[in-house]
């Protein structure tokens, strides 16, 4: 009787620790609901696997022990966690997986005391131990990995799926393992090396491609904190210009000082260098929006240096729907790097740089047109730079635009680049 209860209640701790393995890396949250249905639903298994038993032998049920015990656990996942069936799937097969060293443990205890029982027993104990460590250190790694992308979901469920059907077709549906033919012996050390190498190829190239990522999402924070720290300085040059307009009075004192002592060539010198420091910190008007005005006049004085002719038309209201970082960041990488295409022509009388904005229906539209003395490189829609560090600024403008569900689109056309956005 007494081991009868044990062989019985090991089945039971594999059911349990099957079920719990695969919620816990399916990420199901360990609430008291939670846990509840799963202990209902792993009793209900439970039963039906026991009336299997007695109904059908031991021999039917462990063949049809897939359909008794893991399609319900991928099934409990999809349809009470709602993950993907991948998700569902992967997890159980890792779950399957865990199972074996419990298997191996008992074994070794059963053989070390020459007893069933005592296999049993040793089972049971190690799949409590087996589960805490699993909960600590591997459920959530595992939780991420799956989610991250179905690709990592395919690489990490390949060899525990693989694993899964040579165990079934090769120890249960047919005796190949237990064969001990030569064949038999090489075939699970080959395939499980062939799989890992596969494995490690994918994982990396996975790993490349996160890195990638992680490196354009902090170049891309970088050039929004670059943007921010710009409109700072623009503001800071709109505050300068309002002191300097402020203190004209005391400007007005000097002048009318070296007008009275007859200092003609002083005055002259000195209106020239006022009115320099005037136009080099006084924005320029272009719309009703000041952070606009802002950035246009910014970058119309360093065209105006760099003796680019720039055109602008900006109707653009005071209310935008970008934020003034935003709108700093699409429209300073835009004139940026129209700027940086024009320098690169030789003949002054063909660089030039034409903008357009306005508002329609609470939308932003630009559209800005620049010569250029090389033909850009397009990649995915984007052009793209060979020099090392640049390529940012255009992704970013992007990122901008799809934020807000608008759309862009960089182009050329005889022998103009052209930038088009609607967000």
């Amino acid at each position: 009787m007494i081991k009868t209860v044990i062989e019985f209640s090991r089945y039971l701790a594999a059911i349990s620790f099957g079920m719990m393995v695969a919620a816990s890396f399916a990420g199901m949250p360990p609430t008291r609901k939670n846990r509840l249905i799963l202990f209902c639903y792993t009793a209900a298994v439970y039963i039906i696997q026991v009336l299997c038993l007695f109904s059908f032998g031991m021999d039917i049920t462990w063949k049809i022990y897939p359909l008794l015990a893991h399609f319900p656990i991928a099934a409990f996942i999809a349809l009470y966690l709602k993950r993907s069936c991948l998700v569902s799937i992967t997890s159980m097969f890792a779950a399957f997986l865990c199972c074996q060293p419990p298997r191996w443990i008992g074994s070794v205890v059963g053989q070390a005391f020459g007893s069933a029982s005592m296999n049993h027993l040793g089972y049971i104990i190690s799949v409590v131990f087996i589960y805490y460590l699993l909960q600590k250190y591997v459920a959530k790694s595992v939780q991420h990995l799956m989610e991250r992308s179905s690709k990592s979901c395919l690489v990490f469920g390949a060899i525990p799926a693989f694993y899964y059907f040579v165990d079934y077709t090769t120890t249960v549906y047919t005796d190949f393992l237990y064969s001990g033919t030569r064949v038999a012996v090489q075939f699970m050390p080959f395939i499980i090396s062939a799989f890992y190498f596969v494995f490690v190829l994918f994982y990396y190239a996975e790993m490349q491609k996160q890195a990638n990522i992680e490196r354009e999402r902090d170049m891309l924070n970088t050039q929004f904190k670059q943007a921010q720290i710009e409109l700072t300085s623009l503001r800071q040059i709109q505050q300068n210009a309002q002191t300097y307009r402020h203190d004209m009075r005391h400007h007005f004192a000097l002048l009318h000082a070296l007008a009275s002592n007859g200092q003609i060539e002083e005055l002259k010198e000195y209106i020239q260098t006022a009115q320099s420091d005037i136009d080099a910190i006084t924005p320029l008007r272009f719309c009703a929006n000041e952070t606009v005005n802002l950035i246009l006049s910014s970058y119309a004085f360093k065209a105006k240096q760099l003796e680019i002719q720039l055109t602008i038309d900006a109707k653009l209201t005071e209310s935008l729907p970008l934020s003034d970082t935003e709108i700093c960041s699409l429209l300073s990488n835009a004139l940026e790097n129209a700027i940086n295409a024009c320098i690169d022509i030789a003949d002054i009388n063909k660089r030039y740089i034409k903008l357009r904005t306005y508002s329609k229906n609470n939308k932003l539209c630009i559209d800005i047109r620049n010569s250029y003395q090389t033909e850009p490189i397009f990649h995915q829609g984007l052009p793209i730079s060979n020099e090392k560090g640049h390529g940012f600024g255009t992704k970013s403008m992007a990122h901008i635009v799809e934020k807000h569900g608008g759309v862009y689109q960089f182009s050329v056309n005889d022998g103009c680049f052209i930038f088009q956005a609607t967000t």
